[in-house]
């Protein structure tokens, strides 16, 4: 009997994807439970930066050695910052030679204010 794969679960970016926004109807615990990494990334002042930094950079990307001075953290903590918004999907990425360059994914952060869109009353 062949093995079937694992299943694959989609990132917390691409759950909010597919969620309706939060005053449509309740989320599920299973849904809640993928999209709040995606939240908590965002809920951290560095990382919160970071992201209008790149967003907001020329070209709308940034290395590193771009960010470095905006801190006054080490450059391997930046680096683990941007890490971990990469993983949640709020940035995208690409190696060239020695430099990693990060971009925003504009899909997820629309999808981030589709979620929450309609809160206010």
């Amino acid at each position: 009997m062949p093995k079937s794969a694992p299943a694959v679960l989609p990132s917390p970016a691409e759950t909010v994807a597919c969620c309706s926004p939060l005053t449509a109807q309740p989320l599920d615990a299973a849904t809640a439970d993928r999209i709040a990494p995606l939240l908590k990334a965002l809920a951290d002042p560095v990382r919160l930066r970071l992201v209008s930094l790149v967003a907001s950079h020329e070209d709308g990307e940034a290395c590193v050695c771009d960010l470095n001075d905006a801190f006054e953290l080490s450059q391997p903590t930046i680096s683990h910052h941007l890490k971990v918004l990469h993983q949640v999907g709020l940035l995208e990425r690409s190696k060239r030679g020695v430099w990693v360059y990060y971009r925003v994914s504009t899909t997820a952060l629309a999808d981030v204010a589709s979620l929450l869109g309609g809160v206010a009353r």
